[in-house]
């Protein structure tokens, strides 16, 4: 019931039935209990207890007053993906403008307000009660990735938008070239609540574009055996004045890739009609390996190909053949021939008919791909961080996930060998290395004397960003201590006071860990006048610690503090404390500061930095210092075997004696097997020479000893040295593929990776009812798991979604007993960069879309230029067809 601007409605308008059912009982029972009251009085309280029995049933009911209006928020929702033009996107801006500033009622209280989108979806403008005066530029555009077209999500939130007291309408200004989210349903959603949609169709530019599709490989590739590549091209037609399509004229280049080494297979000139064309490459290979192909596309004429980021697309194959492994060592220890510290042990494993490749720290892998040529990767005594004053390398985070993502999702071996820049000693605590390791590279046995002291004194410096990147150099060198270390960090807040700690300073990490890494976010460092106050409390704080036996402090400063007293640098001296400067931003003359001067009467390092993302390498260098205490160095003990592996089958005799090995903790997990120990120390917790455990879909083994260079020098002549190394490197590899019994193919469809598996026994028979499953490591290196079903005989199927463009590899796991499957699997270009005409079909269908109450909406030509934003403006996106907005009032 409607009253002026007033409505009478409920929820649930059959409870009201209640009323004239209840109100005679109510009379019939009040009639005897009431009489004695007398006329006026029975009266009176016989209607207070009608009026309540309403109340209550007008109540359940949900029986409200609500306000009718007429105003109506209009909200533009503008597309601001890759695949509208950009003169497209900014003649957006200028049409809403000019259609809010033409149509709005302002008497009437209409608001407008604005959304941009791409792949997800922003509040440029909330909805306001005035006119966008000047909107020439959007704020919240630098904040979208624009590689993908999400109305669905654009929608949702334009629904959450709108205020409750207005009718409301949606106005999409887009190509419809969804591929994320179903636009459709949420369409539906919105109408169904009175929400009217308009839409502006985007046409696209008419003129050329080549995409390569696709680069199409054989399944299985023998080596020395000819085959064919095929790249699949679309030429979307580009018309000349006359009428004609003209071709798309440019270079097709092939490239294969094999670790780090490319070669150019065919560069041909082609000239490509308008629709698909399919080139083949005949070639083949000639040594066994995993081969990347990359297939691009280079126009002459860049007026014939719009995209450029829909040129090219990689494919992957591997032929098998021996073993691959990659070696990694320090590349401080190479020698002037280019080899390794450990290049016996690299001509033993070619021996064992291996296939080595040895790569130094300072040229390392960049990605998982690089790594898929190999079947077992050894870190040869390589520290986190390498280097001198003059360069310091390191593996970044990155490379360290690379490493475990490798064994833990595709089955790759890691093997860990010791040194004295290896494990704990080398800087690896607390990485992901440690987590892919059967031992923890921290020493928990107390009766192992394995601890340091580490103080880092922060002063403001002048670089770019100087306070986020002190906190990320302490956090770097808190997680490379181990739990017995201890740590202070001094910084200057008008007096030179300690982080944590206090009044001592220096603190057992241990469980503070975690504690101490959160304190960093409230680190300011200030402008230290004087170097000897913070120096002088460092000392007093070392002097507490005599059990460190390793003292190192490391001061970040721009030089500007006067020089410490040489009363200070003596004390220092005495307790054995080693003092780096890093100058950063420094003041004067390079050399000339008290910084240099302090490295030089310590024993420490001086180091200049001129870019501040170098910070961390040399922080995780220098906290090295505080790990040596985990070397367990100048004993001559013969290693004890204590259980049986396969690496050792065959090894016949006792092991050659080692010098040294790097204390670890065997991690307390049923799938570790601890091999060979130490007596020295005889706890076999803290003594583990050699042990193994299988990590995710692959295997690691940690080899605490050397390979011969320092420790194991009588190794090297041991008879059985080969055999040894041989085995622990083809235990770990990745196991064979059973690629004869099975063939799997794969393809990109809708945003989706599609592996399909054909299963056949050996007497080429369909195989049924194989229990497969698989995983799949994205190009953000995120793992997710992969089901996989079995659609007919032999035939097994699996998809997963691939909304971002790069390199997914799966792992496909055929069964129990079975080794693992590996394919690499390219997603080029988000389809974004595919679709290059308006998808008027989708946006007639959301158009045509009658709201609650109210008419259909419109669908316009949004031909987006001067000339036509009169024809556009006279239609209305602030006209009266919706049903009016009702609000609660209480």
């Amino acid at each position: 019931m409607t009253l002026f601007d007033r409505q009478l409605a409920c929820d649930d308008p059959w409870v009201l039935v209640l009323i004239p059912v209840l109100i005679p009982l109510l009379i019939a029972c009040s009639y005897r209990s009431l009489t004695g009251l007398g006329g006026m009085r029975y009266l009176l309280a016989l209607l207070l207890r009608m009026a309540v029995v309403i109340c209550l049933v007008a109540s359940l009911s949900n029986l409200q007053m609500r306000r009718i209006s007429d105003k109506l928020t209009v909200l533009y929702l503008l597309d601001q993906s890759a695949s509208i033009p950009k003169d497209q996107r900014d003649a957006m801006l200028r049409y809403v403008a000019k259609e809010v500033s033409a149509h709005r009622n302002d008497e009437r209280g209409d608001r407008a307000g604005v959304i941009v989108f791409g792949r997800e979806a922003n509040i440029e403008i909330p909805p306001l009660d005035d006119d966008f005066d000047v909107l020439t530029e959007l704020e919240t555009t630098g904040s979208l990735q624009v590689d993908a077209t999400n109305l669905a999500g654009a929608m949702k939130l334009a629904q959450a938008t709108f205020p409750e007291d207005s009718a409301s309408r949606v106005v999409i200004l887009t190509d419809g070239n969804e591929n994320l989210g179903d636009v459709r349903t949420i369409a539906q959603l919105m109408v169904a609540d009175g929400v009217g949609i308009d839409v502006v169709a985007v046409p696209l530019e008419s003129s050329g574009d080549v995409s390569v599709e696709r680069l199409v490989l054989p399944d299985n590739i023998r080596k020395d055996q000819p085959f064919e590549a095929r790249v699949v091209l679309d030429h979307q037609t580009h018309t000349t004045q006359e009428g004609q399509a003209a071709p798309a004229r440019g270079k097709l280049r092939l490239i294969r890739r094999r670790g780090s080494q490319e070669e150019v297979l065919d560069e041909p000139t082609v000239e490509l009609p308008p629709g698909k064309s399919v080139y083949r490459f005949q070639h083949e290979i000639r040594q066994a390996d995993f081969y990347e192909y990359d297939a691009q596309f280079v126009a002459e004429n860049a007026a014939q190909d719009r995209v450029a980021e829909n040129n090219r697309v990689t494919a992957f194959t591997h032929v098998r053949g021996q073993g691959q492994v990659l070696l990694v060592e320090d590349w401080e220890n190479r020698r002037p021939d280019g080899s390794g510290e450990f290049h016996p042990l690299v001509e033993a494993l070619r021996r064992m008919n291996l296939e080595v490749t040895v790569q130094f720290s300072d040229a390392l892998f960049g990605s998982l791909a690089e790594l898929q040529r190999y079947d077992t990767v050894i870190l040869a005594n390589v520290p986190r961080s390498s280097g001198n004053e003059q360069q310091v390398t390191n593996f970044s985070d990155a490379q360290v996930e690379i490493l475990v993502q490798n064994t833990h999702e595709t089955g790759c071996g890691l093997i860990l060998l010791g040194g004295p820049s290896s494990f704990g000693a080398g800087g690896w605590s607390n990485t992901r290395l440690e987590e892919a390791m059967p031992v923890n590279f921290q020493v928990k046995n107390t009766k192992v004397e394995a601890v340091g002291a580490l103080v880092m004194i922060m002063h403001a410096s002048e670089i770019d960003q100087g306070n986020h990147w002190q906190k990320v150099i302490a956090r770097e060198a808190l997680k490379s201590l181990g739990n017995q270390d201890y740590c202070g960090l001094l910084h200057f807040d008008g007096t030179d006071n300690w982080l944590w700690g206090r009044p001592q300073g220096l603190v057992q990490v241990g469980s503070d860990r975690a504690r101490m890494i959160a304190r960093l976010d409230s680190m300011a460092p200030g402008d230290m006048p004087d170097f000897d106050p913070s120096m002088r409390r460092a000392a007093a704080a070392f002097a507490k610690v005599p059990e460190a036996a390793v003292k190192h402090m490391i001061i970040i400063s721009d030089g500007d503090p006067t020089d410490p007293n040489p009363s200070t640098l003596a004390r220092l001296r005495t307790l054995g404390v080693t003092v780096t400067t890093v100058a950063v931003g420094a003041h004067g003359p390079i050399g000339q500061t008290p910084l240099p001067r302090i490295a030089n009467a310590t024993g420490g390092k001086y180091y200049v930095v001129n870019n501040a993302q170098a910070l961390p390498r040399i922080y995780q260098r220098e906290a090295r210092r505080v790990a040596r205490p985990l070397v367990k160095d100048g004993i001559n003990v013969v290693p004890q075997v204590i259980g049986r592996h396969e690496i050792l089958q065959g090894v016949e005799g006792s092991l050659p004696p080692i010098q040294g090995f790097v204390l670890t903790t065997r991690k307390e997990n049923p799938l570790v097997e601890q091999t060979i120990v130490s007596p020295d120390p005889p706890d076999t917790e803290s003594s583990t020479l050699l042990a193994t455990w299988k990590y995710g879909l692959g295997r690691s083994v940690a080899f605490t000893t050397d390979a011969g260079p320092r420790w194991a020098t009588q190794w090297t002549g041991w008879s059985q040295f080969d055999k040894f190394f041989g085995q622990m490197v083809r235990w770990s590899m990745r196991p064979i593929s059973e690629l004869d019994q099975f063939s799997v193919a794969t393809q990109v469809r809708d945003g989706r990776i599609q592996c399909i598996v054909t299963a056949l026994d050996p007497d080429d028979s369909s195989t049924r009812f194989l229990e497969m499953s698989g995983a799949v490591l994205g190009p953000d290196m995120s793992a997710a798991p992969l089901e996989i079903r079995q659609e007919s005989a032999g035939r097994y199927v699996g998809d997963i979604s691939a909304r971002q463009a790069g390199t997914y590899f799966l792992t496909l796991l055929p069964g129990a007993g079975k080794p693992p499957l590996r394919i690499g699997v390219t997603v080029p270009y988000s389809d974004e960069y595919r679709n290059q005409q308006t998808n008027e079909v989708l946006l007639q269908s959301i158009a045509s879309l009658a709201p609650k109450g109210g008419q259909p909406g419109q669908l316009l030509d949004g031909s987006l230029t001067e000339s036509e934003f009169s024809r556009l403006l006279q239609s209305d996106t602030f006209r009266s067809t919706l049903q009016k907005a009702a609000s609660s009032r209480i």
